[in-house]
């Protein structure tokens, strides 16, 4: 199997305590949003918006040169990478996503989890995965074949994940406690999700991955705290598409960029760091923080559940 051209992705191994999920009210469907024109307005509001909102096409049988570089149907080459987050049980229960795509190895590796939540998280963030790289494809989640494979150890079945024989789509996932996370887009992208209300993070950690004009802004807030995390996710999806690594990640200066404070709300904003569009996100009602990093912009898919029947959108429910 030959290998791939990317870097691998390392998850955070650092957990925390979500904030208590809650319905939407009115309130949240006021939430600022950055006023981008293609951004879904209904990102956590609406099922209609989501990735089960748009049925997905079957792939249709390609030969020469239109299978090297296949096109969505009338739009031409993809130019904007998909992004969702949600929680596990959102996945696990849309039609689209069911176990029996995970390959063999994935499902090897979830089945070593001692605890059947953590197991879940995992297989749902790797079906997940699927359906963002469907959606970019213009294909049936069944017909995508996820594989990964380690720079560092130059083994597969771990490390960075690839669509097999799909260079056009590259794609990345993230999991914590009962939220899940992907992206899928025509080039490099890194996506990272924790959960809002952590514990405190020792002084010597923030000092190992924050620059010193980082530390002052950070000292500088109200939640210094919320901002070291908004800072993390955005670094893990910086190594992700290899623009970092753990080790040297204390080297990136984000401070330039808004430091929204990990317990402000529910919010979606969207700034640039050197060659990257960043995308951020803070889901008061999935208790969860994400940072989304590509070479090209980031389109929010919104809330992936099943669709919503007929018969009860014309009851009004």
């Amino acid at each position: 199997m030959p290998r791939p051209d990317a870097r691998p992705v390392i998850r955070s191994g650092t957990r925390g305590l979500p904030e208590a999920p809650r319905p939407l009210t009115a309130a949240d469907h006021g939430m600022p949003l950055d006023s981008s024109a293609d951004l879904v307005n209904a990102i956590l509001a609406s099922a209609r918006r989501s990735l089960a909102g748009k049925p997905l096409q079957q792939a249709s049988p390609r030969s020469g040169a239109a299978a090297a570089h296949p096109t969505r149907r009338g739009t031409g080459p993809v130019t904007t990478a998909y992004a969702t987050v949600s929680t596990t049980a959102e996945v696990l229960h849309h039609p689209a996503a069911r176990e029996s795509l995970l390959t063999p190895v994935e499902r090897r590796r979830a089945a070593r989890f001692r605890h059947e939540a953590s197991r879940l998280d995992f297989v749902a963030a790797h079906l997940l995965v699927r359906l963002c790289a469907a959606r970019s494809l213009g294909v049936a989640a069944q017909d995508i074949e996820l594989a990964q494979y380690c720079d560092e150890c130059r083994e597969h079945g771990h490390g960075r994940p690839y669509v097999m024989g799909r260079h056009e789509v590259q794609v990345s996932l993230s999991h914590t406690r009962g939220v899940v996370a992907a992206a899928a887009g025509p080039s490099a992208v890194g996506i990272d999700v924790e959960l809002l209300g952590r514990r405190s993070v020792a002084p010597s950690v923030l000092e190992q991955v924050l620059t010193q004009r980082e530390l002052r802004v950070s000292g500088r807030s109200r939640d210094p705290q919320g901002v070291f995390m908004r800072q993390w996710v955005r670094k893990e999806a910086l190594v992700k598409v290899g623009r970092t690594s753990r080790e040297t990640m204390r080297e990136v200066d984000l401070s330039g960029l808004p430091p929204t404070p990990a317990g402000s709300g529910t919010s979606v904003q969207r700034s640039r760091f050197e060659k990257f569009h960043v995308l951020d996100l803070a889901d008061k009602r999935r208790g969860a923080l994400a940072s989304v990093v590509s070479a090209v912009p980031v389109l929010l898919t919104g809330d992936v559940r099943p669709p919503v029947p007929q018969r009860a959108l014309a009851e009004g429910r």
